[in-house]
């Protein structure tokens, strides 16, 4: 085999993992990007589901991290994936032949390496957001159309217990069919400051919030409603992770990056690279290879995202959302509000404090303790406080079962329709790539016109929306 001294990397194939192969008893995976998302895919090839699959391939256009890939392979106790530059990606396909090509990616390369997988004859899984801008969406549903290779997009959150509990509840039909929604979403100064110091800050390379981070928060939205954006007006701005604040905040000035800055003494928004270990290696250690600095200055005026969005969707079924993104606020987590026919459902979730969980997977998305509450107020008469559902691990337990979800050769029957395709991706992505549009031309946009042939994603049966309502209790008038 070839090695890339630099690097250590093992280039070409495993002889002894693709032997295995061979046999057919295992779905064969590859994954393109290395970054810190990666690992939960990886592991669970390696460990949890390795008697139903294997790695054969491992691809990224930073070598170090492409050597650290290969280096965890061998502590797992798995054969050591052959492993591919990004310029190689054709050949790892026609050489690794893998059934399915995870992407875990800058988001603004999904598209690239789904629509070649697809044509090379690959399945496909993707990361949220599937992509950034509808031109992009547009190449994936047309290869999707063309190949009839299946593309699954990851929404852990709808796997997360307390969430799904919401879609039980609406499903049930408690609060009758929802008119309205109220959607608030906190990023702390922790969390949602990292977008900021990372690739993120580009909207170039994320879409922006609206796309990278509330692609969560939308389909969260669409699944829970069982419906379709049609419409969507917002306003967005960037006043807070900006030069002007961090001069306000005492400082000379911003700065290119943490590690390097003359203000890190006075600065409380730095991170040290080089005292994480999980950070150093994955990426201090590798900028050589790449020049990406993962610990960007916050302020920097490089950045063009916006902190602080307001957006307005309506839905195919007349339901209207009404929802807001913060990233420098003084706790994480949400609040949302269903407004139904025959009542009310108030749900709301604290997460824990984190920046980027690059030694403990367990870290991301996890709720606080005692952090969920849920609601339910009949239009008349007493509410009634609901006993959370509960799961371990990231994500409020959502990664787990959207793992068993994608790697169990028959996972269990699922009557929530929780698996996403390309068709949920694509809404998700448009309600913000259709935001932005607003916040530069200041005009309503209809996200139907944004792409073509979409169709419709699977949903679970919701309540009727033209049925009869038992009429609410009569109210009672109290007399002075």
């Amino acid at each position: 085999m070839k090695t890339l001294s630099a690097a250590g990397l093992v280039l070409g194939a495993a002889p002894g993992l693709l032997a295995a192969a061979v046999t057919g008893r295992r779905k064969r995976y590859a994954i393109v990007g290395l970054g810190s998302r990666y690992r939960m895919y990886h592991d669970a090839i390696e460990k949890t589901y390795k008697e139903h699959a294997e790695l054969v391939a491992l691809c990224d256009k930073n070598a170090g991290r492409l050597a650290l890939a290969q280096k965890r392979s061998a502590e797992n106790g798995a054969p050591v994936p052959a492993g591919y530059l990004h310029t190689d990606f054709d050949k790892m396909v026609r050489e690794a032949k893998p059934d399915v090509v995870i992407v875990t990616t800058m988001d603004s390369t999904h598209d690239e390496y789904l629509v070649r997988a697809m044509e090379l004859g690959c399945d496909t899984v993707t990361e949220k957001p599937m992509t950034t801008t509808p031109d992009k969406c547009q190449r994936i549903l047309d290869a999707r159309a063309k190949t009839g290779k299946l593309v699954r997009v990851l929404f852990n959150y709808r796997y997360s217990p307390p969430r799904t509990q919401v879609k039980d509840i609406l499903m049930s039909g408690e609060i009758g069919e929802v008119l309205s929604v109220d959607f608030q979403w906190l990023l702390n100064t922790s969390h949602g400051a990292d977008y900021f110091r990372r690739w993120h800050g580009r909207k170039e390379n994320s879409g922006g919030l609206m796309i990278h981070k509330a692609t969560h928060h939308f389909d969260l939205v669409n699944w829970w409603l069982g419906a379709v954006p049609v419409r969507v007006d917002a306003t967005g701005k960037r006043e807070f992770y900006t030069p002007a604040m961090a001069k306000r905040f005492g400082l000379s000035s911003h700065h290119d990056r943490c590690h390097t800055c003359p203000e890190k003494d006075k600065c409380g928004f730095f991170m040290s690279l080089a005292d994480n270990p999980g950070l150093k290696s994955l990426y201090l250690d590798q900028e050589h290879h790449d020049g990406y600095f993962r610990d960007q200055c916050v302020f920097n005026p490089r950045i063009d995202i916006e902190d602080t969005m307001n957006v307005i969707v309506g839905y195919d079924n007349n339901v209207t959302l009404n929802y807001s993104l913060n990233a420098f606020n003084a706790w994480e987590g949400y609040q949302i509000a269903f407004n139904g026919t025959l009542g009310r459902l108030e749900h709301s979730i604290v997460e824990q404090v984190y920046v980027n969980a690059a030694d403990s997977d367990d870290a991301q998305g996890a709720i606080a303790e005692g952090g969920t509450r849920t609601r339910v107020i009949p239009l008349r008469g007493a509410g009634r406080k609901v006993e959370p559902w509960t799961g371990t691990g990231s994500h409020g337990g959502g990664d787990k079962l959207m793992l068993d979800d994608l790697f169990l050769p028959a996972p269990p029957a699922d009557k929530y329709l929780r698996a996403a395709d390309e068709r949920a991706g694509a809404i998700s992505i448009l309600i913000g790539a259709a935001a932005n549009q607003c916040f530069t031309t200041h005009q309503p946009v209809d996200i139907r016109k944004l792409v073509t042939g979409l169709g419709t994603p699977e949903y679970a049966p919701m309540p009727s929306r033209t049925g009869p309502l038992p009429m609410p209790q009569a109210a009672r008038i109290r007399r002075g």
